[in-house]
């Protein structure tokens, strides 16, 4: 009888005994990477994200995330702890040009047509909800070059504010191979798109997809998987482009995150 009476305590003790870790930049454009026991739910905001069979979780942030958000996990035993998050706010480059053409303002109808019918096939090529766990990483530089573009900034022309940039730019000369940044699911691969040029979208699980732009060569087709660092294009100038350079871009859902938190500086 003592010894049950000492072990019930203890096990009490285990069972509360929950494990959450975050690793990742608390802030705007962060993608943050969780760990808890085997069988909780975990909600950010109230709004359930997809948790492994190990416990494992990512979310994001965007660039205009506010400052506060709640975490919340249940654990298997039925605890409940909510940790809140302070999001770092950024400041961002914005650049204003007034005296433009309208016509560079406001695109005609024909092209605005054209644009929504390839918003709708960039949309349908991340909505995969895929559960395999190729978003944990490892990453790495899909280009090598100078980074000529940053996450976050943004231009206002003649008044009205235009797409903020949601990537970060390599230049490199035309030609420079372009890598997978993390294994996945080629969703999509095309050659012709208006702004984008060559561009190709892998979906690495769990809410998370790269976006890949302006290549001059895509080497890979929709439904392919690939292994990280496997050569998917070259760098190019197509699209709307003022030079050769990759576009890499990276969502968690539909937010957008900074693809510069997750890989720190580029290497010599």
């Amino acid at each position: 009888m003592r010894l049950c009476a000492l072990l019930v305590p203890l096990l009490l003790w285990c069972s509360q005994a929950w494990a959450l870790t975050l690793e990742g930049e608390m802030t705007q454009g962060g993608l943050i990477f969780g760990q808890t026991d085997p069988g909780a739910e975990v909600l950010l905001d109230g709004k359930a994200l997809a948790v492994t069979p190990e416990g494992r979780f990512i979310f994001g942030f965007h660039r205009d995330a506010p400052a506060a958000a709640q975490l919340t996990v249940i654990h298997a035993d039925g605890g409940r702890e909510e940790r809140p998050l302070e999001i770092t706010q950024r400041d961002y480059d914005i650049q204003r040009i007034d005296g433009l053409p309208q016509t560079m303002v406001t695109p005609p109808q024909e092209l605005l047509d054209r644009l929504a019918r390839e918003r709708a096939e960039v949309a349908e090529a991340r909505s995969g909800r895929y559960d395999f766990t190729y978003a944990f990483g490892p990453y790495e530089w899909p280009a090598k070059g100078i980074i000529s573009g940053v996450y976050g900034s943004q231009r206002i022309l003649n008044g009205k504010p235009r797409q903020p940039h949601y990537g970060i730019d390599v230049a490199a000369p035309t030609g420079t191979p372009v890598s997978a940044p993390a294994a996945g699911l080629v969703t999509m691969a095309v050659t012709d798109h208006y702004y984008t040029g060559g561009t190709v979208i892998i979906d690495h699980g769990q809410g998370v997809t790269s976006t890949l732009m302006h290549m001059d060569r895509v080497t890979v087709q929709k439904g392919q998987h690939v292994e990280a660092g496997a050569p998917i294009g070259t760098i190019g100038a197509t699209g709307r482009a003022t030079g050769p350079h990759l576009d890499w871009r990276m969502n968690w859902l539909d937010r957008r995150v900074d693809p510069g938190l997750l890989m720190g500086p580029m290497p010599d």
